[in-house]
Formats: C-alpha cells, sequence, structure tokens
C-alpha cells in the first residue's frame, strides 16, 4: 500500500510503502525510488524509547529532577540488586539498568536522599515504563518505576527536594 506524502512541505511528492507480508515500511521518493526502508521492529522500538519524560508528563502528578542516587530493589520474586537513579519524583524514579524489569513488575525500593543520607525510604513500586536501549547517546537504559505505597513523609521529602533542585537549577 503506498501512501503519497501531500502535507509535510519538505516531503511532498515522496510516498510511504507499506508492505504488510514482510512488515516493512519504505520511503520512496518522487520517482518511486526506494530511500530507505525500516522494519516495524524498528519502527516500534523507536516510537516506545521517544523521550519518556514527554510521554509520561500527562500521567505524573508530581515534578521531577535529574539526581543520581543509590537505590536497593527488590522484586516480588525475590530478585536483589543496586542501582542508580537518573531522576527522581514525589511519584516515582528512574532506575538505570542494563537489563531493566517488564513493566507491571512490582518492587520495593529502598533509598536515602542527599540532604538526609542516615534516613532510609521504603517504598513499594512498579515498573511503568522500560527503555532497553540507550537512546541518542545520552538517555541511560533502565525503567521508570511509579511508586504505588509509600509513606506521607518520604513522599513530601522528594517532592521538597525535587523543588528545591528545579529552583536552583532555574537561577543557575
Amino acid at each position: 500500500m503506498k501512501l503519497p506524502i501531500t502535507v509535510t512541505q519538505e516531503h511532498q511528492g515522496k510516498a510511504l510503502d507499506i508492505d504488510c507480508d514482510h512488515e516493512t515500511l519504505t520511503l520512496l521518493n518522487d520517482k518511486g525510488q526506494a530511500l530507505g526502508t525500516l522494519s516495524w521492529s524498528s519502527l516500534i522500538e523507536h516510537i516506545l524509547t521517544i523521550d519518556e519524560d514527554t510521554r509520561f508528563a500527562h500521567s505524573r502528578a508530581h515534578p521531577r529532577a535529574p539526581l543520581a542516587i543509590k537505590v536497593h530493589c527488590t522484586t516480588s520474586e525475590g530478585r536483589r540488586f543496586d542501582s542508580l537513579t537518573g531522576g527522581i519524583g514525589g511519584g516515582g524514579l528512574f532506575i538505570e539498568s542494563s537489563a531493566p524489569l517488564a513493566p507491571g513488575t512490582e518492587m520495593t525500593v529502598e533509598f536515602s536522599l542527599p540532604d538526609r543520607p542516615a534516613e532510609k525510604y521504603k517504598a513499594k513500586a512498579k515498573v511503568a515504563w522500560a527503555r532497553p536501549k540507550p537512546e541518542r547517546y545520552i538517555l541511560f537504559p533502565g525503567m521508570g518505576v511509579q511508586f504505588t505505597d509509600i509513606g506521607r513523609d518520604a513522599q513530601q521529602r522528594l517532592v521538597e527536594l525535587v523543588d528545591a533542585l528545579n529552583r536552583s537549577r532555574a537561577v543557575a
């Protein structure tokens, strides 16, 4: 099935050729010659790894800030691992991992915040999304986890820290 590009000015005259049997998408020039082919798998993978901040901003109840803190994770099956966060918020964390867990995986996370290293916080969470590969060489692979049960004090401390970090970055 060929779909002509008619609205996007810089690509008018080109067409997309969709091959359902081979699950490919080919870009054709104005003479019908193939300029490049992409597998559906590659396209889907690209869409799923597009900037998670943009994709999930509508579903976040709390602002986030980039911050690396140590986090200890335990899955409901008993698997334990330590990692670093790439971002924090009152609603969850981004945990860096070269082998992120599948969305829906439940876990317990334990962490301390840099302004109170002696205080340990513990929360129940689930994997909301995963980035299995680095993106644009600047975004680490890992997973976004959403808190499902976090103490009021721990959540308030996270919200206050994110607010302070975001304010200080806005001034700098």
